[in-house]
């Protein structure tokens, strides 16, 4: 099997080669008239199918691969170091992205499958999609050839082959880790499909926004991916890592951040082209700036340029990353340069009172916000580079910048929709911001009714407190907004057909899905800013916790009812009994482990959290004094942070909702027998 796998990557490179050269050769004869014995179209074609072809020999690889650890063929290097006997079947599939070899083999089985489902669909536009595909191929290139040369999932070991595996890193035996980095990887590859499309449009001079209408759901489902892929992480975290929270500031988290970040700017600034012909040259730079920072992502977890637990050991393989940036990029400026004419905007802003200054504020805050995690992740390495003294960058730096952004963007987020094309007049400012200011007002009443003392920050270091404040009244804003905007257009078709409210929501919602399910995915944003902002209240208590001994926290108290251990063939725990009170009655249950692998040495710490919408009991069994012998028990009150969750919940349904089609409002009117009059239709545009 490890021969097979090694073939079928060899045979993976040559048709990825085959594909680009065929197809920029093709490519090259249509743009210039030419002909040759065998016409471009049937080269062209012949290059499409070897694509294809790449994403068969790249499954088969992968599928070698994942054969290996379920037949504990330890034989093969990367399986020694990657399975055990013992562990269990779902990791053994989850081995396949555990380390670095696994992982880009990963990239390289995503990326053919996107270029796959491209070549499938071609006819959308058989020769932008030509275009496209040539460009995937190259980037296919890039990764094939790292597994083929670099970085070789297939190795075998040199010597007698061990009975029994190193083991999976402890860290990544938990049920998210199965779903995580694949989520996140179908996030960080999917970008290079806009990629490929808007520099080959430009490579074309395409004419026309007819490009960004192709890969608008490539890119929208793409961002959804990325979205769960940092949430599963931020969730992995808070219930694996056991220090509390689910965001760190880590360098590999920043590392996804930073495409995800620009990504929306690209989401959002996109309608400014489809709708008025503005930021043409912007838009493009957006797209290849995410496609570089996916590329940068990948390039942090496996050069050993930062200390991560997220990240791969130091590997040589950081250079391969560099040269590829620096082709990309010079690719990308090359045409760019060529094709500059073909980019100038057909409006320009009129005024700043308008929704087109709306997007233009988001997408310079977003990417001030980007700017900010790029500078503190990379300013341990500038620093060691200059001073010779590396200088790490804490989670506070972050907060300082990244707060006052987040909340800005919030505000932004807010106003949005209340602005008109072109310019507003201050009749309908008056009249559109009037509920939600007042929506605002009265959640800061009540906030600080319920003992928020934003003005604390002016005497005491109360920071945490002001911004939570702000967050409140600002989500109060968005959600007053984004329901006036529902309940105005439902209203009217309401009026005309005699639906009720609701079902009214559900037609409006139908006829122009992009724009309400992106209403969606906003209130989604506002429901995570609100968990966030529970940060500013959170408790901690850390004791050595003996027999019937107990912790008061918040209104909780904990009993230690007992301890206890077990053994698996896989690990050794020890782990607290804990009974949780709340008034004097008995509320939960708790049982907080503490792991040791036997295969790979090391320790896990295993949470126990009793979750409710208010606040999370969070205990970590931390281990025993190695003075006293004593067990000794951490225990967070962490406030709101089930919130969190449910925000992301609600932007992957907003996403889903967004990308579904547009029902017509004949259709609508047709299926309640009512004909709608033609005002009504104009109410669903953007």
């Amino acid at each position: 099997m490890p021969t097979f796998g090694s073939f079928a990557l060899l045979l993976a490179l040559a048709l990825s080669a085959y594909t680009l050269l065929a197809g920029g050769v093709a490519l090259r004869q249509l743009a210039t008239g030419t002909r040759s014995r065998i016409s471009p179209e049937r080269l062209a074609e012949t290059a499409r199918r070897a694509g294809i072809a790449t994403f068969i020999a790249t499954t088969a690889a992968a599928v070698a691969l994942v054969w290996c650890a379920f037949t504990n063929n330890f034989s093969v290097s990367y399986i020694l170091h990657h399975s055990n006997r013992a562990l269990p079947g779902p990791y053994k599939f989850a081995a396949l992205w555990s380390g670095q070899e696994g992982s880009l083999l990963l990239w390289a089985w995503l990326l053919t499958a996107y270029g796959f489902v491209l070549r499938v669909r071609h006819k959308v536009d058989v020769k932008l999609t030509a275009y496209a595909s040539t460009i995937l191929a190259g980037i296919q290139i890039f990764f094939l050839l790292l597994l083929n040369f670099a970085a070789m999932p297939f190795s075998l070991v040199s010597g007698p082959v061990p009975a029994d595996g190193f083991g999976l890193n402890p860290l990544l035996q938990y049920p998210e880790m199965v779903i995580h980095p694949p989520m996140l990887y179908l996030g960080y590859v999917g970008f290079a499909v806009p990629f490929a499309f808007a520099l080959g449009a430009l490579m074309m001079r395409y004419p026309g926004e007819k490009w960004i209408h192709i890969t608008r759901r490539w890119t929208m489902v793409t961002w959804l991916f990325l979205t769960c892929g940092i949430f599963l992480g931020a969730h992995w975290a808070y219930s694996v890592l056991g220090w509390g929270g689910y965001w760190g500031w880590d360098p590999v988290e920043n590392a996804s951040l930073m495409p995800w970040l620009t990504g929306t700017a690209f989401l959002h600034s996109v309608m400014m082209q489809e709708k008025r012909g503005m930021m043409k040259t912007w838009n493009v730079w957006l797209i290849f700036a995410t496609f570089m920072l996916a590329i940068f992502g990948t390039l942090l977890t496996r050069s050993g340029l930062v200390s991560s637990v997220h990240a791969f050991a130091q590997s040589p393989i950081g250079s391969w990353f560099w040269i590829f940036l620096i082709v990309t990029l010079s690719v990308c400026l090359f045409t760019f340069i060529l094709q500059r004419d073909h980019l100038k905007a057909e409006n320009k802003i009129e005024s700043l009172v308008s929704r087109e200054s709306s997007f233009l504020f988001n997408n310079l805050v977003l990417l001030a916000a980007c700017f900010t995690v790029l500078w503190g992740t990379l300013f341990p390495i500038l620093s060691e580079y200059v001073v010779g003294n590396k200088v790490t960058v804490s989670g506070p730096f972050y907060d300082r910048v990244a707060v006052p952004i987040g909340l800005f963007l919030l505000f932004l987020t807010a106003i949005g929709p209340l602005l008109a094309w072109r310019s507003s007049s201050f009749k309908s400012i008056r009249k559109n911001f009037v509920l939600p200011v007042i929506a605002a007002v009265v959640t800061g009443i009540v906030v600080i009714a319920c003992g928020v003392h934003p003005w604390e920050i002016f005497t005491t270091d109360h920071q945490g407190s002001f911004y939570a404040f702000m967050a409140y009244c600002l989500g109060a804003l968005v959600v007053t907004a984004i329901g006036s905007e529902f309940l105005r257009g439902a209203a009217v078709i309401s009026r005309n057909t005699g639906q009720g409210i609701l079902a009214s929501i559900v037609q409006l919602t139908r006829r122009n899905t992009r724009r309400y399910g992106g209403y969606i995915v906003h209130f989604g944003v506002v429901i995570i800013f609100i968990g966030i902002s529970g940060q500013a209240f959170n408790q901690q208590q850390e004791q050595e916790l003996a027999l019937h001994q107990s912790i008061h926290i918040g209104p909780y108290t904990v009993e230690c009812e007992g301890y206890s251990q077990d053994t698996n063939a896989n690990y050794d725990t020890e782990y607290a009994l804990l009974n949780v009170y709340r008034d004097g009655k008995l509320v939960t249950k708790m049982a907080p482990e503490r792991r040791f692998y036997e295969a790979s040495q090391q320790p896990l710490t295993v949470v126990a959290n009793h979750s409710t919408p208010a606040w999370d009991l969070y205990v970590v069994y931390a281990g025993k004094n190695p003075d006293t012998g004593q067990p000794i028990i951490q225990i967070f009150l962490n406030p709101l942070v089930a919130w969190i969750w449910i925000g992301v919940a609600i932007i992957v349904f907003g996403t889903v909702v967004a990308l579904i089609p547009n029902i017509s409002a004949a259709l609508a009117a047709s299926r309640v027998r009512v004909a709608v009059p033609q005002t009504v239709t104009a109410q669903g545009g953007d």
